[in-house]
């Protein structure tokens, strides 16, 4: 399978007993740092698709979950990536599309990508994500998942 170029990003969260929103970091096993679910599209994958894939493959969470495509989107240095030479010499950067899924009734089933994972309020959350474009993508899905605006 061919890497396609764009990247994608996606939140697990959770609704808890106590009227807050927790969202799952994962500590990637190669780097260190935690961020939410990332990887590639593959083929002709559509960001969405690439969502689920990843979403289930790193976290074991069904495909029929459900999504929010949120409006963050980042671009990435394509030569970031292994197998940025296939798509030639006029592609510098992709794009980061971000998503949240509600995660209901699941275990968590880490893949070897990473080595740990926490549920987090938002506060320690943002604090813990290593990139400034995954924490605006975090910051986006709390204030939506709270019915809260821009700039409330």
């Amino acid at each position: 399978m061919a890497r396609a170029p764009f990247q994608i990003l996606v939140y697990p969260y959770r609704y808890t007993s106590d009227d807050h929103f927790e969202y799952a970091l994962f500590k990637r096993s190669d780097a260190g740092w935690w961020q939410g679910i990332a990887g590639g599209g593959e083929d002709n994958e559509t960001p969405l698709e690439a969502a689920k894939r990843e979403t289930f493959e790193e976290a074991g969470l069904s495909q029929d979950s459900e999504f929010i495509q949120l409006d963050t989107m980042t671009s990435i240095r394509a030569t970031g990536f292994r197998d940025s030479h296939l798509w030639g010499d006029q592609v510098y950067v992709i794009p980061q599309y971000c998503f949240g899924v509600s995660f209901k009734h699941y275990p968590i089933v880490l893949s070897n990508e990473h080595n740990e994972y926490k549920w987090l309020k938002y506060v320690d959350a943002f604090e813990l994500v290593k990139f400034d474009s995954n924490k605006t993508a975090l910051w986006e899905l709390d204030r939506k998942l709270n019915g809260r605006g821009p700039r409330d």
